[in-house]
């Protein structure tokens, strides 16, 4: 099943830098929502590095580990 972006939003890690994340939906919620569960979100780097959501506005960036937080609002694709 694709994923779909549906927003973007900027996260800094501990020394300063910034990260361009992007949000991603499942295709096809429909299909979820007669399974009786919500849509999956994934999220990767502008670049296509994966991301884990933690805690609250807390990120992982799966292939170095580092830690990342989220400092401004979702921009929703339209």
């Amino acid at each position: 099943m694709a994923a779909v972006l549906v927003g973007q939003f900027h996260a800094r890690d501990a020394e300063g830098r910034i990260y361009s994340v992007h949000e991603f939906q499942e295709s096809n919620p429909a299909q979820s929502d007669l399974a009786g569960s919500a849509p999956t979100t994934t999220y990767k780097l502008a670049i296509g590095d994966r991301v884990e959501k933690m805690d609250g506005d807390e990120f992982r960036l799966i292939q170095s580990g580092t830690i990342i937080v989220r400092e401004s609002q979702t921009s929703y694709a339209s």
